[in-house]
């Protein structure tokens, strides 16, 4: 999954992303190891995953993938519900619910995403996020097999999240691995049409952009502007 960081983002947006901040070295102390990981889940992705999204978006219809896409969204706002409530964010709380609830009812199991169409723009929280709401630091990045992109916080977070709520009605972990696997492939499908997006040295593209992102949410959108002190100071008049 590590060519996956891309989705929604423009050719113009990518190249920037090799050079997204000078820190950004300096938060990855472990390149070297994450650079082999990073080879090896390429390899995955090349020989396994890819040839199996693409088989995919030719068998699934449309409609059908995206209620896929759907589905596990509205599981995932059930942890952005509980990470909301650690952050004490009540209107996150609460448009989340309210997301779940129309979803599940009307939405048919999630299948439909009828709380947009009503306004209900779905939130994402997560433990990492609550961590460092919470002044975690995020610790060094880390490029995990298989999982991809993390920091050690967002590492410790994905652990809670994934025992803390009940991701799946089944208890057989045979289903489980089903639905898992489901969804990782769904999300790779979803992300074809823009890897022709990516520039350059596609390692530090996807570290950047998945630092930039998870710098993002945890700020909720509020971000440092490293050029805000190149701009010319105007005066009153």
């Amino acid at each position: 999954m590590s060519t996956a960081a891309m989705a929604g983002s423009t050719g113009g947006e990518v190249a920037e992303l090799e050079n997204y901040s000078p820190a950004a070295h300096e938060r990855d102390p472990f390149e070297n190891w994450n650079r082999k990981m990073f080879a090896f889940n390429e390899f995955l992705d090349e020989w396994l995953l890819r040839p199996t999204a693409v088989a995919y978006r030719w068998a699934v219809p449309e409609v059908a993938d995206r209620g896929v896409t759907n589905f596990f969204a509205n599981i995932d706002d059930v942890t952005t519900i509980f990470d909301a409530t650690l952050q004490l964010k009540g209107h996150y709380v609460v448009v989340s619910t309210t997301r779940v609830m129309f979803n599940t009812t009307m939405g048919l199991g999630g299948f439909f995403d009828v709380a947009t169409s009503f306004g209900l723009e779905r939130l994402d929280e997560d433990f990492g996020q609550t961590l460092g709401y919470w002044g975690v630091p995020s610790g060094p990045y880390l490029m995990w097999p298989v999982f991809g992109p993390a920091t050690v916080r967002h590492s410790v977070g994905r652990v809670v999240d994934a025992v803390a709520i009940p991701r799946w009605a089944e208890d057989d972990l045979t289903h489980y691995a089903v639905n898992y696997g489901l969804k990782i492939v769904d999300r790779r499908a979803d992300l074809i049409p823009a890897e022709g997006f990516i520039v350059g040295d596609k390692y530090l593209v996807v570290r950047n952009a998945y630092l930039q992102r998870r710098d993002y949410l945890v700020n909720d959108g509020v971000v440092e502007d490293p050029f805000a002190a190149d701009e010319p100071v105007m005066d009153d008049f």
